[in-house]
């Protein structure tokens, strides 16, 4: 069974190349035809060598052991942009199939049965192109904006994060807290695409913005232990009057619960787990209620039994503020009347469309990136920081938010 999945997947890369090879070289010139099939099947080969491993552990283990994301992210990309590409190939047939149809019943409608109607989405002639030639420059033009866009997105990864400010006003903000900064912080993924520079880097940045208040939901860690040193040395820096409060994401768990636990109280920051931390000014109290990732993922989790745990601890009367990895939390925030929930998880979806408005985070959750908000219960969903599996961010810069707590009808202090 596990052979027969082995081969439908390697199927359509099989297909794409025997496809290219017959229709992209010209026979008007066989020289540069040798050299067309050369480069095809140089770059299948080189993007397909993975297949080799793939297979392997397809066949005599798992492909997707939790070690192996990372470096299996950029050849699922691969597979991913030649199976748009087929179909793509596979509209242009379909509408010439339906041209060809209509053509075939202007004729029988017009009676002219020596004369062939036929619609074609091009003619051979001077002015206009053969279907190979308009095969071989969609292919190309095709290649060229993938590797632009590809380039684009590398790069909008490894940048720093995008800063977003955001004023959030409540009715019943205690006024000890009016003006309170809190900087967010999510999905830092510290491992092979994010290192101890970079690292360094984010803390400089996040310091530079004094706030009041750090907190982290989830994810430090992407899955290898090796980067929690690393971690513990950049975000010991990271500091704010009010503290850092931390929460731990699925790949927190997958790294090691204990090891990333550690690591997070040995750089100062202080770690809820289905629990309530207090921070006061005046008679005024914050809870912040931690809530861990939950075991079985379901989509839009409301993590009921976890929230119901964390307000047990929660002081009579405390502004209260939930801090939860998966953004579906906030479905089970809501009926308890929490202000405000903090969440990441999805990185924007790494891949947005604009004008469509639409993300590959829609696949997974409703509440995909950005503020949302349901009667008197806000949400805000951050981009994240760092990646999972293709290094890639498109359209969806990295992102950390620094927001300003404030009462309503209350005096704004600007400064």
């Amino acid at each position: 069974m596990r052979l027969i999945y082995l081969f439908l997947f390697m199927a359509p890369q099989a297909l794409l190349y025997l496809y290219l090879r017959e229709r992209l070289p010209e026979g008007a010139r066989p020289a540069r035809a040798r050299l067309v099939r050369a480069v095809v099947t140089g770059v299948f080969v080189l993007f397909n060598l993975p297949w080799i491993f793939v297979a392997r552990r397809v066949l005599f283990g798992s492909v997707w052991g939790i070690g192996w994301i990372p470096f299996t992210g950029p050849w699922v990309a691969w597979q991913f942009l030649g199976w748009v590409f087929l179909a793509l190939v596979v509209v242009y047939l379909a509408v010439k199939a339906v041209l060809w149809l209509v053509g075939r019943l202007e004729q029988w409608r017009l009676g002219h049965v020596d004369r062939v109607v036929n619609f074609e989405l091009s003619k051979a002639s001077k002015d206009r192109l053969t279907r190979r030639q308009f095969l071989a420059r969609a292919t190309y033009a095709y290649a060229a904006t993938g590797a632009t866009l590809s380039t684009y997105g590398i790069w909008s990864a490894y940048h720093l994060p995008v800063l977003t400010r955001r004023t959030l006003v409540f009715p019943d903000l205690p006024v000890e807290f009016d003006g309170l900064t809190i900087l967010h912080l999510s999905d830092l993924h510290a491992g092979v695409h994010l290192e101890a520079d970079r690292m360094v880097e984010i803390v400089a940045q996040a310091n530079a913005l004094r706030p009041d208040l750090i907190v982290q939901t989830g994810d430090m860690i992407d899955i290898s232990p090796s980067y929690v040193p690393a971690y513990v040395r950049a975000f010991r820096e990271l500091s704010a009057p009010l503290g850092c409060v931390t929460v731990l994401g699925n790949h927190d768990h997958y790294t090691g619960v204990h090891v990333v636990a550690r690591g997070v109280r040995e750089a100062g920051h202080v770690l809820v787990l289905n629990d309530c931390h207090v921070v006061t000014r005046g008679n005024a109290a914050l809870a912040l209620l931690g809530i861990d990732d939950p075991e079985g993922w379901q989509f839009d989790d409301p993590q009921h039994w976890h929230i119901a745990r964390a307000l047990q601890a929660a002081p009579s009367g405390a502004f209260r503020i939930l801090l939860a990895h998966r953004p579906g939390a906030w479905d089970g925030a809501v009926p308890h009347g929490i202000p405000l929930t903090l969440s990441g998880h999805i990185h924007g979806g790494q891949f947005y469309l604009p004008g469509f408005g639409w993300s590959a985070g829609r696949l997974i959750t409703k509440y995909v990136m950005g503020h949302f908000q349901r009667g008197a219960s806000q949400l805000y969903v951050s981009r994240g920081i760092g990646v999972v599996g293709v290094p890639i961010r498109m359209f969806v810069p990295p992102e950390i938010e620094l927001f300003e707590l404030r009462r309503a009808g209350g005096r704004r202090v600007d400064g």
